[in-house]
């Protein structure tokens, strides 16, 4: 595991538990030679987590659209800053620069990163782990309505099981050294072919 991508709020939220955990996690990447690959802000979460990361002496490289950079909010200490064009560049170059995916506490933006990358791996499209750090017990009703698919049979259980989570970032990362991915989802019935 050479680099992880990390999805986070551009605030800190309404706890200073967010500020903490995201602390615990760049900590804990740098400690283990793990790149950060993130949304280059200098802002919020992501500011948080990158500044973790480069204190304790890891690399961080930050993706951001030009139109944010130009907004005077990119970092200005990362490893290495990548300009692209838009938010769907954004999302694309983090996934190919990744072995995992991590999404810290958030809002609209970090769960639709979190949700694509959990769609691309339902469809096969790619096998890296991903995670939510549930700090706070943010995630709890995003996994409630995991569960609610699940019962209501918009989400096959061994999709569902994809979905890690933790609220320390050690155990997180190590569950990521074991991911196995299902089978790809196909529409096609057993019993037609």
């Amino acid at each position: 595991m050479r680099n992880i991508a990390v999805f986070c709020g551009s605030s800190n939220g309404a706890s200073g538990k967010y500020r903490e955990g995201a602390i615990k996690l760049g900590k804990e990447l740098a400690g283990r030679g793990i790149t950060l690959v993130y949304g280059g802000a200098s802002v919020g979460l992501m500011g948080v987590v990158a500044d973790a990361v480069l204190e304790g002496g890891g690399r961080v490289i930050g993706v951001i659209p030009k139109m944010l950079e130009e907004r005077e909010i990119s970092h200005p200490n990362l490893t290495d800053l990548i300009v692209v064009d838009s938010m769907h560049e954004r999302k694309a170059k983090m996934a190919e620069l990744a072995d995992g995916f991590i999404a810290l506490p958030g809002g609209p933006g970090t769960l639709e990163e979190f949700i694509e990358i959990f769609t691309w791996a339902q469809l096969g499209l790619h096998q890296k782990p991903f995670g939510l750090l549930n700090i706070n017990h943010y995630y709890d009703p995003l996994v409630t309505f995991f569960n609610h698919m699940t019962e209501q049979q918009f989400l096959q259980e061994k999709y569902r099981s994809m979905v890690l989570m933790e609220s320390i970032p050690k155990v997180l990362i190590e569950q990521f050294y074991t991911y196995e991915p299902p089978a790809i989802k196909t529409y096609i019935n057993e019993n037609q072919i």
